[in-house]
């Protein structure tokens, strides 16, 4: 078993404030596999307090040396590749394949990215006789979910580093060693003391007490929409920035002129990775409704191919949620589906025959649902389906806009103006026409309910920076 029962403040780990240890359940087993440190206020000022005696050196540092660290760190990293696939399997629950093609891999390429965001970021611009400054915004908070323990953690750390911010990271109790692991990275790749600073624990001992510290200039939060609330309305006591990704409802129009195979098998996808637990997943997808018939025999075929078990296995596609509280909203979601009327097609509640160890559960599909059912407009976080159908084009926008959510959206045909109408038409942070992919500096963040702000690349970056304005600079 693994222990980390300490902090690390100030470049040391060192023992918590409080006593208690949180315990780290494997939910393919349902049995404990590590320990870690469960913090309380007083870890939190104190290492408040180290990233503030830094802030102000950090800040003025060249930029290329701060390029530099962020290029040891993506070195160190690589160097615990096996460590951090094993970790992620265990904690979260995910497929080998996924944990390293996926969950390792976003990490690295944030760690890289960052690094090569500052080639071009320009930190001061001139305007006639004035300058313009981007400098740091100072001590940045960083809460983390548990869904992507490496994406999201190092997405927040790669940008405030780039920009010259010193952080307390709060990961979520869930998915916590992950985070004591990049610790250990940090260390090795001689990320100076009080840069980085980790506090694990709960939101209520730790998350709260770091959004309230007067010391914390911004804290950065990705998780569900009533814990954002939360952090917003302790941040706004003294009105610090605050960057917000939550959650979603994604909308995957399917034209009438799409392939239906590569329809299906793209719907299929998005509502499986990572056993549904993505923020961007298409739960919605929206079929006209003459191709209903067809279109479901396709969903019916690849959904069924979709191996689900024991995630240490090959082959596997999809293990388990994360955890029994998770387990339980899901089947909750599914029964509500039909008390309210909708079909149950594919999968329901229950575990999946043979795995009745683990929080597992049934890739679903609901057809016949109306888009104001509670399992059209809630995030459900776990891979059920909702087959919505519509008459026409404008129709189809007008669903998937009808949700307080704006994440993402996905849309699948071949004539180019249809798919450029409902990208542009969608509102959502970010489209994808045809599954297509981006580089990693593409801006990602929500519209309404979805959030507030942006990450990667230079969006990320200047989310971490205060603009000042000097007249007469060159007078």
């Amino acid at each position: 078993m693994k222990n980390y029962n300490k902090q690390f403040i100030n470049g040391e780990w060192v023992n918590s404030t409080s006593s208690e240890t949180i315990e780290v359940i494997n939910p393919a087993t349902e049995e404990v596999f590590a320990t870690v440190a469960s913090g309380n206020k007083e870890d939190v000022d104190k290492a408040v307090a180290a990233a503030n005696s830094v802030y102000l050196e950090f800040r003025h540092t060249p930029v290329k040396e701060r390029q530099a660290m962020l290029e040891r760190i993506a070195d160190e990293y690589e160097k615990r590749k096996d460590d951090l696939i094993d970790t992620i399997t265990n904690e979260l629950g995910s497929p080998l394949k996924v944990s390293d093609q996926s969950h390792f891999s976003a990490g690295l390429n944030h760690f890289r990215t960052a690094a090569k965001t500052l080639d071009t970021f320009e930190f001061e611009e001139q305007r006639e006789d004035a300058l313009i400054v981007k400098e740091s915004i100072g001590v940045a908070g960083l809460i983390t979910p548990w869904n992507f323990p490496t994406n999201q953690t190092a997405l927040k750390l790669s940008a405030a580093f780039a920009a010259g911010s010193p952080v307390v990271l709060k990961p979520s109790e869930e998915t916590p060693v992950t985070a004591c692991i990049l610790a250990e990275i940090f260390e090795a790749a001689e990320v100076p003391k009080g840069v980085f600073n980790l506090v694990n624990g709960d939101g209520e001992n730790v998350g709260i007490p770091l959004s309230e510290h007067p010391d914390v200039r911004m804290m950065s939060f990705t998780g569900s929409g009533r814990a954002g609330q939360s952090i917003m309305e302790k941040s706004a006591a003294d009105f610090k920035k605050v960057a917000l990704e939550l959650g979603g409802k994604s909308p995957l129009i399917v034209l009438d002129d799409a392939d239906l195979d590569e329809a299906a098998e793209s719907a299929v996808n998005r509502v499986v990775r990572n056993t549904g637990q993505v923020c961007t997943a298409g739960t919605r997808t929206l079929i006209p409704e003459n191709m209903k018939d067809d279109f479901l025999e396709k969903l019916k075929e690849k959904i069924s191919a979709v191996k689900v078990g024991n995630p240490r296995e090959d082959g596997i596609e999809v293990g388990p949620l994360i955890s029994k509280k998770q387990f339980d909203r899901v089947q909750g979601y599914i029964e509500k589906g039909q008390e309210e009327g909708a079909t149950l097609y594919y999968g329901g509640t229950g575990k999946p025959d043979g795995l009745e160890k683990g929080y597992f559960v049934k890739p679903t599909i609901f057809t016949d649902v109306d888009n104001g059912m509670t399992i059209a407009q809630e995030e459900i976080f776990g891979p059920v389906m909702s087959v919505i159908t519509y008459g026409d084009l404008d129709e189809a926008i007008r669903i998937a806009n009808d949700t307080v959510y704006g994440l993402a959206g996905y849309v699948v045909g071949k004539d180019k103006d249809k798919l450029q109408k409902v990208a542009r038409s969608i509102e959502a942070g970010t489209i994808s026409i045809n599954d297509c992919t981006g580089p990693q500096t593409l801006p990602f963040g929500g519209y309404k309910q979805s959030g507030i702000g942006r990450e990667w690349g230079d969006y990320g970056l200047e989310e971490f920076l205060e603009v000042k304005s000097i007249k007469g600079y060159f007078a």
